[in-house]
C-alpha cells in the first residue's frame, strides 16, 4: 500500500465543543463540499468506542475523496480504523514508536512549538510539521508563545518538511500566514463554529489558493 498523497492547504482540525452541537460528520461533508484537503479527527472527552466509531464515520466521507483522515495522538485509534495517519505533539508518543507501529505508508505529523523543536524534526523522517501556534487562540491552551508572521518565516527558512500553520488562524489573516511562506493553514472554529461550514471552507480556500499560485509563478518566474 502506497502512502495517500496530501495536500496540507486547507486543514480542518475538528472540535466538536466548537461545533454548536452540529453533528461533526456533517460538519465535515459539508467543509470537503467547500474545499479542504485534510481533516483530523480531534477528540479529548470521548472514550475509545466512540472515538473509532466517529473515525469509521469520517472515513466513509473522506475516503471516496482521497481525502487523508489524521487521527490526532491516538495512534491505537489509527490503527482500530486503518485512517491515513497520526499528529502528534511533543508529549505525545515518540515519532520513532509512531512510525514503527504505522508502517512507512502512513503520514505522521508533529507539531512544533519553538525553533529547537523544527530543527531537531528536520532529523526525523516526518511528513509534516504543524507551526503551532501562529496566533493567539483559545482552542488550545497548553501551547508555547505565538510565532506570528515572523516566526513562520524563520521556520519555513530552517525547515526541511513542509509545515502546516495552526492557532488563531481566519479568513482575515489567512493570506499573510501563506504569504509568510507556510503551505497551507489548519483551523478549527473558522469552519467549525461558522454557520455555514462549506462557505466558510470556500472563502478560506479561494484565499489559500490565490496565494499558493502567486508563489507558484514567482517560483516559475
Amino acid at each position: 500500500m502506497n502512502k495517500l498523497k496530501f495536500n496540507l492547504s486547507l486543514y480542518l482540525v475538528t472540535d466538536r465543543t466548537l461545533s454548536s452541537g452540529r453533528d461533526i460528520n456533517r460538519i465535515v461533508e459539508e467543509a470537503v463540499k467547500g474545499g479542504v484537503t485534510m481533516v483530523q479527527l480531534r477528540e479529548k472527552d470521548c472514550t475509545s468506542r466512540q472515538f473509532i466509531e466517529l473515525a469509521l464515520h469520517l472515513k466513509q466521507i473522506l475516503k471516496p475523496l482521497n481525502i487523508p483522515l489524521i487521527i490526532n495522538d491516538r495512534v491505537d485509534v489509527a490503527l482500530a480504523t486503518d485512517s491515513e495517519g497520526v499528529h502528534i505533539g511533543q508529549s505525545d508518543m515518540p515519532y520513532h514508536m509512531v512510525r514503527n507501529l504505522l508502517g512507512r505508508e502512513k503520514i505522521i505529523g508533529l507539531s512544533v512549538e519553538n525553533m529547537d523543536q523544527v530543527k531537531e524534526a528536520n532529523y526525523l523522517d516526518i511528513d509534516y510539521i504543524g507551526i503551532s501556534p501562529v496566533f493567539s487562540t483559545t482552542t488550545k491552551t497548553n501551547t508555547g508563545k505565538p510565532f506570528g508572521l515572523e516566526g513562520i518565516k524563520r521556520i519555513m527558512s530552517e525547515s526541511v518538511h513542509p509545515a502546516v500553520a495552526i492557532g488563531g488562524i481566519n479568513i482575515d489573516n489567512a493570506s499573510s500566514v501563506i504569504q509568510a511562506g507556510a503551505n497551507g493553514i489548519a483551523v478549527v472554529s473558522a469552519i467549525c463554529s461558522a454557520p455555514d461550514p462549506r462557505e466558510a471552507a470556500l472563502a478560506l480556500k479561494n484565499i489559500v489558493r490565490k496565494e499558493l499560485d502567486k508563489r507558484e509563478n514567482i517560483e516559475e518566474g
